[in-house]
């Protein structure tokens, strides 16, 4: 063999060397593809799921905040309707403290009546008490300065009030 077909053959031998490693790498490269198609088709089917729940959650969303706003329109009613109930009773306040002045103008009238003639008795039968339990010449007419407090201590309508003078004759 001479030098010219010695040289074609070494470079026959590369030539198949690396053609063999060209056909391992594409091999190889083949592989990672697909591997790389697997895991695309993967995170595919997982943003698609991600992307409908995230879409269920909009969906829930939507459906509260619409519920959220008959809510907060029927409470703008509640409260339109509340503030119309708030001038009546206003308006009837004033109706209803004259009917409760007209009334209780009577009986209070009434109370004070009993309560000055009840009084009056008291202080009466006291300064009468009085008379009976000291009877001097002097004493045909009580002092009308106030009721007399007799041995026993006060009469029993006259405890635990103040002494006040009898009125006139």
């Amino acid at each position: 063999m001479d030098a010219g077909q010695l040289a074609a053959l070494i470079a026959a031998i590369f030539f198949a060397a690396l053609a063999c490693v060209g056909i391992f790498v594409l091999l190889r490269l083949a592989r990672l593809m697909s591997a790389a198609a697997g895991m695309i088709t993967d995170y595919r089917a997982k943003t698609d799921r991600l992307i409908e729940q995230a879409q269920a959650a909009v969906d829930r969303t939507n459906e509260q905040l619409a519920r959220t706003d008959s809510i907060t329109a029927s409470m703008d009613q509640v409260t339109a309707n509340m503030a119309e109930l708030s001038g009546h009773v206003s308006a009837l306040a004033g109706l209803a403290r004259g009917l409760s002045a007209a009334a209780t103008a009577p009986l209070t009238g009434a109370s004070a009546l009993v309560f000055g003639l009840r009084r009056a008795t008291a202080v009466r039968r006291s300064l009468q008490v009085a008379a009976l339990s000291e009877p001097s010449p002097e004493a045909a007419r009580p002092a009308i300065t106030g009721p007399a407090v007799p041995a026993g201590g006060l009469a029993p309508a006259a405890r635990g009030r103040p002494a006040r003078t009898a009125g006139r004759r």
